[in-house]
């Protein structure tokens, strides 16, 4: 592998109103080649991805919460 460097993105989300939309997320958003870590965190409605942005933009990652089925904006912190 190149010497990739990692972008650690936060999005927040809306529309999930359970615990078992976060597997579905976590899933959806880990099948993105380029995604190496993504971690939803509930209570907060924050989705903390770890990502190449050389192959997998923030555009990608907002799409494939959509695909799931929830909101998702980029946030600011």
């Amino acid at each position: 592998m190149t010497t990739a460097t990692t972008t650690h993105t936060i999005l927040r989300a809306e529309g999930f109103s359970c615990p078992s939309c976060v597997a579905k997320i976590e899933k959806q958003v880990g099948r993105l080649k380029g995604v190496e870590n993504v971690k939803v965190h509930f209570a907060s409605a924050r989705i903390e991805i770890d990502h190449d942005a050389e192959r997998v933009s923030v555009d990608d990652l907002v799409t494939a919460v959509v695909k799931a089925g929830y909101k998702a904006t980029p946030a600011a912190f």
